[in-house]
C-alpha cells in the first residue's frame, strides 16, 4: 500500500471523460506537517520583526510569544525531518534542473528552520534570559547567560530570518510559477 495518496482534480477538458487528473499527493503526514509549520513560520517571523518596533513595557512578553513559536518550529521540523525519512513523496515531476532546484530550496528551508529556532533559543540564553514556553513551562538550555557569545548566536539567528525570508520568496514564486502560469498539478501535490 503506498504512503501517499491521490486526489482528483477537475480540469477545463471540454470532454466528461477528460474531467477528472489524478494527482498523486504527498502523504497525509507530510501535508500536515507542512502547513503546520508554515503557519507557525507565517506567525513567529513577524513577531520577531515587530518586537524591535514595541515598546519597552510590552516586548519582554512579545520576546516570549515569538520564542514559544520558535521553539514549536523547531519541533515540528525535528518531527518533519522524521517524517521524510519514513514517508514516501510522490514521484518527481519536471526536468532535471526544475528538481535540483527545488529539491535545494527545500533543503536550504529545512536547514534554515532548524538553525534559526536553535539560534533564537541558544542567544535568549546567552543574554541571560531563559524560555520560559507560553510562560507556563522552563525549558532546560546548555547555555547560562554568555555576553561573549550571545552576539554571535544573535547575529547567527538574524541573518537565518532573512535567508529563510529570501528562501521563502523563491518557494512562493515557484508555486505561481507552476499554478498560475504553467497551471500544473503541483500546488494540488501538499494540498
Amino acid at each position: 500500500m503506498s504512503n501517499t495518496s491521490e486526489t482528483n482534480i477537475l480540469s477545463k477538458a471540454t470532454r466528461p471523460s477528460e474531467a477528472v487528473i489524478r494527482v498523486e499527493r504527498y502523504p497525509a503526514t507530510s501535508r500536515i506537517l507542512h502547513w503546520v509549520v508554515a503557519l507557525l513560520v507565517l506567525a513567529t517571523w513577524p513577531l520577531g520583526f515587530f518586537i524591535q518596533f514595541t515598546k519597552k513595557e510590552v516586548s519582554l512578553d512579545f520576546y516570549m510569544v515569538h520564542e514559544s513559536f520558535g521553539f514549536l518550529v523547531l519541533w515540528f521540523m525535528l518531527l518533519r525531518v522524521g517524517n521524510k525519512l519514513i514517508a514516501r513523496p510522490p514521484h518527481p515531476e519536471g526536468p532535471a534542473i526544475q528538481r535540483f532546484a527545488a529539491a535545494a530550496v527545500h533543503g536550504l528551508i529545512y536547514v534554515f528552520l532548524i538553525v534559526m529556532p536553535i539560534s533564537g533559543f541558544l542567544a535568549t540564553n546567552a543574554h541571560g534570559f531563559p524560555l520560559v514556553w507560553f510562560g507556563l513551562v522552563p525549558v532546560w538550555s546548555p547555555l547560562d547567560k554568555a555576553p561573549d557569545i550571545a552576539g554571535t548566536l544573535s547575529a547567527v539567528h538574524a541573518w537565518s530570518a532573512w535567508i529563510l525570508l529570501m528562501l521563502f520568496a523563491l518557494h512562493i514564486g515557484a508555486v505561481l510559477l507552476h499554478h498560475v502560469i504553467k497551471r500544473d498539478n503541483t500546488l494540488y501535490r501538499i494540498l
